[in-house]
């Protein structure tokens, strides 16, 4: 029997922006932004055009937002995944069928740390219907056999899956989202803004000064701070342990499967942020960042590092990994530009 444990924490947004560390002339702060929050998703998000942009580009970007939503949802009955999970075909908007061929590619590229047919399993654990249990272990061997990305083929935007498959794009839908925003605020000439969708950063250009946004992440271990990132025009997205998760019989599972398994990931690490940048790989890059930072906390610190070794240049994205014994790691790419809220605790610096 499914129960509802004592303990389920859904995903808050943890990163926002920091006051600067230099004020601007005369001690002014940034002028008031244009605003939007409103939720989809299946999360709260805010928009604030600090440069650029009206009333009418936030208008724009939600109803993106909501168009993307409607294809991509893996609940909503009209969209074009659940058409393709319920009939195992289906003939996809160029949008999906490029996200879904950017998923893939993740898939491949990572062994298949990320694997967006993991839905069942979700399921199985409660995660998607809010019925949190331990499965049992017979439920899970019979449901892994249907776990296996390699299985979803696609041609063009016609895609199908064998029987029994239901996919999820949901590890990589928020950065792409958060890409083809940032790219709908430049064209409406938006040169300075900052998108939560829900703890995915999504910056566009610098702080109205010129001066890097700074990006707060979150302490796995607590309600604190493990540190501070700056970026310009880049993705800050990150995914952990603590985000997603029920506790039984004094244990924390959470949301983060490993596909091998079909048992929450257990890598030793507590949370990784994924920071990217916006240009050239299209919408590509923004599923990377979203799908990598599942996929990195699958593999652990030393696959992460050296995943992050093998790709940095065809990529350009930077890693912070916060262990579950609190250490910090962060890539080279990052030194100058992160700093620690303790600075006592423990950072080391991955190099290439």
């Amino acid at each position: 029997m499914r129960r509802t444990p004592g303990a389920f924490h859904v995903k808050r947004v943890f990163a926002f922006l920091l006051a600067p560390l230099l004020l601007l002339p005369y001690g002014c702060a940034p002028a008031q932004p244009l605003e939007r929050t409103f939720f989809a998703m299946d999360t709260v998000m805010t928009l604030r055009l600090y440069e650029g942009g009206d009333e009418n580009t936030l208008d724009q970007a939600e109803a993106r937002v909501r168009e993307l939503e409607a294809q991509w949802s893996v609940t909503e009955e009209n969209s074009e995944i659940c058409a393709l999970n319920r009939g195992g075909r289906a003939e996809l908007s160029p949008e999906t069928a490029e996200l879904l061929g950017a998923a893939l590619g993740m898939c491949e590229r990572t062994g298949g740390a990320l694997d967006i047919s993991t839905y069942p399993i979700l399921r199985a654990w409660g995660f998607t219907t809010g019925e949190y249990a331990v499965p049992e272990e017979e439920e899970i061997a019979a449901l892994l056999p249907m776990v296996d990305y390699t299985q979803v083929m696609q041609d063009g935007t016609c895609a199908s899956l064998p029987e029994g498959m239901e996919i999820d794009l949901g590890s990589v839908a928020k950065g792409c989202a958060g890409w083809w925003l940032a790219h709908l605020l430049k064209e409406n000439g938006v040169t300075s803004a900052l998108l939560d969708l829900g703890g995915n950063i999504q910056t566009v250009g610098a702080k109205p000064d010129g001066s890097p946004w700074r990006v707060a992440i979150r302490d796995p271990a607590g309600e604190g701070d493990v540190g501070v990132v700056e970026v310009k025009d880049q993705a800050v997205v990150t995914s952990g342990g603590y985000e997603r998760y029920f506790e039984e019989g004094g244990v924390r599972y959470w949301h983060i499967i490993d596909p091998k398994t079909g048992a929450p990931a257990r890598s030793g690490l507590a949370s990784v942020t994924v920071i990217g940048d916006n240009g050239g790989a299209g919408i590509d890059m923004g599923a990377v960042c979203d799908g990598l930072s599942t996929a990195l906390f699958v593999m652990g610190r030393e696959g992460a590092v050296e995943f992050w070794r093998g790709h940095r240049e065809e990529w350009s994205f930077e890693l912070v990994l916060v262990e579950e014994d609190g250490s910090v790691t962060v890539t080279a790419g990052l030194e100058g530009r992160f700093t620690l809220a303790d600075p006592s605790r423990e950072l080391t610096v991955a190099k290439s």
